[in-house]
């Protein structure tokens, strides 16, 4: 029997699967991906696992850049070569894929209850879709139609320049600046972004943590902390962090909307909106993904929903594995 292997690689974990040829999923293992030095170590230590050895195909969706035959991770301190992986571990068959587009294949795979509509909309058959979403960094992806399935263009579109839209957001473009110089969507956007825009609040006397807020993220994953107290608790801070960051990526989304005006929906995944689902169902994100002046009731037509499945990647890592099988 062979078998085939998805991975779904990103700044903070790394998830493989190993399936049938059938399509029976025979193993799961979720690593931290800053635990080890390579792509290489972690494979290794999954099929000693799994005992197999006869693997058709594997694809890994990786969150960077993809061109050619090795990349080089954004949030990683990692090059993977899917040649010497080939040939390390005696696969036929090795691809490398950006992670939004794995994320945009795996749309297709999705079920109902993997989304969360926040705008019904109005689909239309075989429109532009579009992938986004944030996590450890913050990623996008194009779908279009052809040829009766969707055809996925990864992009590096969370490295666009941030463009603040009052105030505040200026202030935190200035903020950033100091640290960056460049600052990209992806500075703002993502898990590490929202501990900067924390962190913008408190050294601008826009607020002032409380000693619990300081204990549990000193303890824990700051920008989960700051997500859950800021939902449950009375934080302000926490809460201030949170409209912001909901804010800044309702019109981030907004803009690349425009750009695309993907009819056939817009997909939001990515580690941190299924988190805070509730919190995206009104208020400051949708509110910035309309707020785009004389195109407002045009958005307000676009589908838009929250994937809910944290696993849609691995879906799309796996559909190639198998296509090149």
């Amino acid at each position: 029997m062979s078998y085939l292997i998805a991975g779904d690689i990103g700044g903070t974990k790394t998830l493989l699967q190993l399936s049938s040829a059938d399509g029976v999923v025979l193993l799961q293992k979720s690593y931290s991906s800053a635990a080890y030095a390579g792509l290489d170590e972690i494979l290794g230590e999954f099929l000693h696992e799994a005992g197999v050895s006869d693997i058709a195909a594997a694809c890994f969706a990786l969150a960077g850049p993809v061109s050619g035959r090795r990349v080089r991770l954004t949030n990683l301190p990692w090059e993977v070569d899917a040649d010497a992986i080939a040939s390390r571990f005696g696969i036929a068959n090795v691809s490398l894929i950006n992670d939004f587009a794995a994320v945009g294949m795996g749309i297709a795979k999705l079920k109902a209850e993997d989304l969360l509509t926040l705008q019904a909309g109005v689909e239309q058959a075989r429109g532009v879709r579009l992938a986004v979403g944030a996590g450890t960094g913050l990623g996008v992806a194009w779908l279009t139609s052809a040829h009766g399935a969707y055809a996925v263009h990864a992009s590096e579109g969370g490295h666009m320049d941030f463009a603040p839209v009052d105030d505040t957001q200026c202030a935190l473009l200035h903020y950033l600046q100091q640290r960056h110089g460049h600052v990209s969507y992806e500075r703002i956007v993502s898990g590490p972004g929202l501990l900067s825009i924390f962190e913008f609040l408190r050294d601008t006397g826009r607020g002032q943590p409380s000693l619990q807020l300081i204990a549990a993220m000193a303890a824990g994953d700051g920008a989960a902390v700051l997500t859950r107290l800021a939902q449950q608790d009375d934080e302000a801070i926490a809460r201030s962090t949170l409209n912001l960051f909901m804010a800044i990526y309702g019109a981030f989304v907004g803009n690349l909307a425009l750009a695309a005006l993907p009819r056939g929906g817009v997909y939001v995944a990515g580690g941190i909106a299924a988190k805070i689902a509730p919190q995206m169902q009104g208020g400051a994100f949708m509110r910035a993904f309309l707020d785009k002046g004389r195109f407002a009731e045009l958005l307000g037509t676009l589908p838009l929903h929250i994937v809910l499945n944290a696993q849609v990647g691995l879906l799309g890592a796996e559909h190639y594995a198998r296509k090149s099988a």
